[in-house]
């Protein structure tokens, strides 16, 4: 995902002076359902910036065992650099800072920055690098941090030992556009179930939007036009060539990855280095 430096966006040749631009979905936190939720907005045309500073807690994990799809486990740090970059094939942009910040942006003196109201943008989102980022739609997914969702009226912030965002099951806060999934949506402690939730937000917040009903299938040449039937939105037949090629090229990639040992070490808690 392009990475910002001090909200820079990443070119090419290097960083650039672009400022985040006005977007149409935010997802605060990039761990499994920060970056499945990712995926969804993206692959469906919204334009979608990941912002996180690279914290999940994921990482802190020696081996994930019970991960869909991954008999013989994972390494998790593994399994969350494939979803960023399945979240950038799908087209999510990523800015590498903290959110200290969500309001409305019709409330906010600084929203000209982030895209106004009348813009599109209902959300203002602000970073720690001093990013004012307009959001339409805003998913948070940070585990349990809550402090930049307090000045929201309508957000009812839960206080279990550890704080939660109040929402219904598909991750609906008190206010309309925002959005809360996974750990920070009281879902149970497993990347599977969170990665599941981020996904299901996704299709919530897709629902609710402009964008025609989520379908998002690869099918075999022939499924829909045979039965002279249009493709739906976001649907796409392909040819049995097309398929074995996609295979293949996927299956030299994933051994490729899969090669060697992550190399990054595996972070621990910070409590456990004092």
């Amino acid at each position: 995902m392009t990475a910002g430096a001090a909200g820079a966006a990443e070119g090419p040749d290097g960083p650039t002076d672009e400022r985040p631009r006005e977007r149409d979905a935010v997802v605060v936190g990039g761990g499994v359902a920060g970056l499945s939720a990712a995926v969804y907005t993206a692959r469906q045309g919204l334009d979608t910036l990941v912002v996180d500073p690279g914290g999940s807690i994921l990482r802190r994990n020696a081996r994930l065992e019970n991960f869909p799809g991954f008999p013989l486990g994972v390494d998790p740090r593994r399994l969350l650099d494939l979803l960023g970059e399945q979240a950038e094939t799908a087209g999510a942009d990523r800015l590498d800072a903290r959110v200290t910040r969500v309001s409305l942006a019709d409330g906010d003196p600084d929203a000209a920055d982030a895209g106004n109201a009348a813009n599109g943008a209902r959300f203002a989102v602000t970073t720690d690098e001093g990013d004012r980022i307009g959001a339409r739609r805003v998913v948070a997914a940070t585990k349990n941090e809550v402090g930049y969702l307090t000045e929201l009226d309508g957000v009812d912030i839960v206080d279990r030992g550890k704080a939660y965002v109040d929402a219904d099951e598909r991750g609906r806060t008190g206010v309309d556009g925002l959005y809360a999934a996974g750990r920070l949506a009281r879902k149970p402690h497993q990347a599977a179930v969170c990665a599941g939730h981020g996904a299901e937000v996704a299709v919530t917040l897709l629902e609710e939007s402009d964008e025609p009903f989520y379908h998002d299938w690869v099918a075999p040449e022939g499924y829909f036009t045979d039965r002279d039937r249009d493709v739906p939105p976001g649907c796409e037949e392909i040819a049995a060539a097309e398929r074995e090629a996609r295979e293949s090229a996927a299956l030299d990639a994933t051994r490729d990855r899969f090669a060697e040992p992550h190399p990054d070490p595996q972070e621990t808690h910070p409590s456990l280095e004092d």
